[in-house]
């Protein structure tokens, strides 16, 4: 929503960035204006910001890991200190991931389970239900990964440094890595994006009017 963007610039402004005096967002607070594209452009560039006005996604990505960085800046003391969350439940991630790694193979609930997903799956049976798990789950389970894996992508070069992380790991290889990972996203966002532009338009293509659907080649049939 073009009203809701707006705002969020104004917010990411006003509350964290703060790149300009108060006085001076006049133009950037005024949403409703006509000149607020033009104002918003300025102030992608007073931010040094390295994407287009209509890389909406970049944009939004590369304000927030600035957002960020300045608050992590302006409350060093309060944050470096802090624990991640998954840090602090490490006892209990070890405890949850002992069933998977004390697997017992001879358990009749595992072989009763690999049975039930071998009939859901049509599996050819095997009396060692390992070999079922290997072989047989393998070949089902992962066709679709291995053909989209095989299919080779062109992409053009990324500068990262462009790429505003919003935080620090304290390891120049982590924080590339936290780099790419984000950029990862986006892209799979793009593609879903784009799949869904794909059905909305085939949707339409079947529940077009004849009378007006220019690829008839013809009017009034």
């Amino acid at each position: 929503d073009e009203t809701e963007f707006r705002n969020f610039i104004v917010w990411l402004e006003d509350q964290k960035i703060r790149h300009y005096k108060i006085e001076d967002r006049g133009n950037l607070r005024n949403i409703h204006s006509d000149d607020w594209p033009k104002s918003f452009e300025k102030y992608m560039k007073d931010v040094n910001c390295p994407f287009k006005m209509q890389e909406r996604q970049e944009t939004v990505d590369w304000l927030l890991g600035l957002a960020v960085r300045l608050e992590y800046g302006d409350n060093a003391d309060k944050y470096k200190d802090s624990t991640p969350d998954g840090a602090k439940n490490t006892d209990n991630m070890a405890k949850n991931a002992e069933p998977l790694i004390n697997l017992d193979v001879n358990n009749p609930d595992f072989k009763a389970g690999v049975m039930a997903l071998a009939n859901l799956l049509q599996i050819q049976r095997h009396d060692d239900y390992l070999v079922m798990l290997k072989v047989g789950f393998t070949e089902r389970l992962t066709q679709d990964a291995i053909a989209k894996a095989s299919q080779s992508k062109e992409g053009l070069p990324v500068a990262l440094e462009k790429h505003i992380l919003g935080f620090d790991t304290g390891d120049a290889v982590l924080n590339e890595a936290a780099q790419i990972l984000r950029l990862l996203h986006i892209e799979e966002l793009r593609e879903l994006q784009t799949k869904i532009n794909e059905a909305i338009v085939a949707v339409q293509a079947i529940i077009a009017d004849p009378k007006t659907d220019h690829r008839l080649g013809k009017v009034g049939r």
